[in-house]
């Protein structure tokens, strides 16, 4: 949670993302006014982008939200990004691969001034499905 673009609160859960979701919007809306929704809309499976993305921008619809997508590769300062149990999705210039390689740490910045935000929300895959 950040206010004025400033980190005050955070939280973090061992569900996956899409279990979650639902269950954490609803507390945030009861104990604040939500104005603006960042999610990072890759890299991630198909179908927990897909499902955030559905749900996040249904939930920005109705609120009246503010809704942005930054990519996961910031969160991670370029690190790998834990994608199952044995692989990660790891960025090399342009090209991101699946690898067997150890995740980095995934944090949220301290200041929001400090990310790259994009208006264009939709989930970007960066990899083909298999």
């Amino acid at each position: 949670m950040y206010e004025n673009g400033i980190l005050f609160e955070s939280f973090s859960t061992d569900e996956h993302a899409s279990e979650a979701i639902i269950s954490i919007l609803e507390r945030l809306n009861q104990e604040f006014n939500i104005q603006k929704i960042i999610y990072a809309n890759t890299p991630g499976s198909f179908m927990g982008l897909k499902i955030a993305y559905v749900i996040l921008q249904t939930f920005c619809t109705i609120k009246s939200c503010e809704f942005y997508a930054v990519n996961g590769f910031e969160l991670s300062k370029g690190t790998p990004i834990k994608a199952n149990k044995k692989l990660s999705f790891v960025k090399n210039g342009d090209k991101v691969s699946l690898l067997p390689v150890s995740a980095g740490i995934f944090e949220m910045p301290q200041n929001l001034n400090d990310l790259t935000l994009s208006s264009d929300t939709l989930p970007d895959y960066m990899i083909s499905a298999v």
